[in-house]
């Protein structure tokens, strides 16, 4: 395969295209034609779209065409949505989102961006001419298309599987891998072996200091990751900006982020687009500050603050002190509607030995000396596993659901 030329083209469909990570060459294929202008920008879509999901995407970002394992098929667009027929020349693939909010978004990233990203990853992590990619995160969702870009960037054919295990691991022949923690907590528990890896880089959500801890001595050459969509997927490795980005921080602490890796703005949303970027930076969901060594710290996601007898609290800085206590394997802190409190400081965690599951009393004495008391949960709820989105994060809004659920059914 022959590393991607940027040329410039004078029309953009958008073709939306649902293929799974079986036919991962044809999507491959595609976003090379979207890359280097000789075909149409490109929207992946979960090929698993229930059809009521599926069309709320088309009628919110408007393709002209439908691409399937069965074939192309063009897409009837509401009246409403019959001049929006093309995108800005530079466009090439557009990420279909929810966001924290659960309005869908189409984040619009250019050719342009999405090499600068891939180029400066490379840089980063000093990958070489010939070293393979092994993609195992969703092709429909920025993590799985960066690796994708990477390739083609250095003219590789990576290995496209539908998740990881040991055994997809060991028979990839791969150097380099991404990863959600969720993942890299299932390889460390089966011993897989890390042999032959350059790099891992971990993302998508925030991984615990033990979990990173415990993968470094097992010889796992992980790299933590922050970024998004809007910065085609990580922009900021092990705290430190990619080069040619810039971090810095909004007057209500939320971090902002620029460089050539942006987007270009919403999918036929500029209310949207003016709200996100601002002076040429984007302004993120999530709060942040910059340690002793000038490395970027993540508290957690703005929307994610939990409102608790009137004191803020942040979620991921919970999330974090937890996830260092013993007994503790994964967690993840919400806020639940409560009379008394506002919202309840709630942990769901999943034990290290499910036979010794974790004390709340002993979970909240941490949190106290680390935080404060008001941030110590309330409620402890121990689970086999979260249930995850299909990016591989964990449903916050489903455990949330849950919690009011038994909170209900106690009394």
């Amino acid at each position: 395969m022959c590393p991607i030329n940027l040329t410039t083209v004078t029309s953009r469909p958008l073709h939306a295209v649902q293929l799974p990570a079986s036919d991962g060459a044809r999507m491959l294929t595609l976003l090379a034609a979207a890359l280097d202008g000789s075909g149409p920008a490109i929207l992946p879509l979960d090929p698993e779209l229930p059809v009521p999901a599926l069309t709320r995407a088309l009628e919110a970002f408007a393709p002209s065409a439908l691409i399937t394992r069965e074939g192309t098929g063009s897409v009837r667009r509401p009246a409403s949505r019959q001049a929006d027929a093309g995108l800005a020349d530079e466009t090439a693939v557009v990420i279909a989102t929810s966001g924290s909010t659960g309005v869908p978004k189409g984040v619009q990233l250019s050719a342009s961006a999405l090499t600068a990203s891939a180029s400066a990853s490379l840089r980063r992590l000093g990958a070489g001419a010939g070293q393979r990619w092994l993609c195992c995160l969703p092709t429909f969702h920025i993590a799985g298309i960066a690796v994708l870009v990477r390739s083609l960037v250095t003219g590789t054919d990576p290995v496209i599987t539908a998740g990881i295990d040991a055994e997809v691991l060991a028979a990839s022949g791969c150097a380099h891998v991404s990863v959600v923690p969720t993942q890299l907590r299932r390889l460390l528990d089966v011993s897989a072996d890390p042999a032959g890896l350059g790099s891992v880089l971990v993302g998508g959500a925030a991984a615990s200091g033990d979990l990173l801890a415990e993968a470094r001595a097992a010889g796992w050459p992980v790299v933590t990751t922050y970024g998004m969509s809007e910065t085609c997927g990580g922009c900021v490795y092990d705290g430190v900006p990619l080069d040619g980005v810039a971090v810095g921080f909004h007057a209500d602490g939320r971090i902002e982020i620029s460089g050539p890796v942006l987007f270009s703005g919403y999918r036929l949303r500029p209310d949207l687009t003016s709200a996100a970027l601002r002076g040429g930076r984007f302004v993120t969901a999530d709060l942040g500050y910059l340690d002793g060594d000038g490395r970027l710290v993540v508290r957690g996601r703005a929307d994610d603050v939990i409102n608790t007898g009137g004191e803020k609290v942040a979620a991921g800085e919970v999330e974090a002190v937890l996830g260092t206590s013993p007994g503790v394997a994964d967690v993840v802190v919400v806020g639940v509607p409560d009379a008394e409190w506002g919202e309840l400081v709630t942990a769901f965690v999943v034990a290290s030995d499910p036979d010794a599951p974790p004390d709340l009393d002993r979970l909240k004495a941490n949190v106290r000396q680390a935080l404060s008391a008001r941030a110590a949960p309330k409620k402890l709820f121990v689970m086999p596993v979260f249930p995850l989105l299909p990016s591989g994060k964990p449903d916050r809004a489903a455990l949330r659901d849950l919690a009011v659920e038994k909170l209900e059914a106690s009394g």
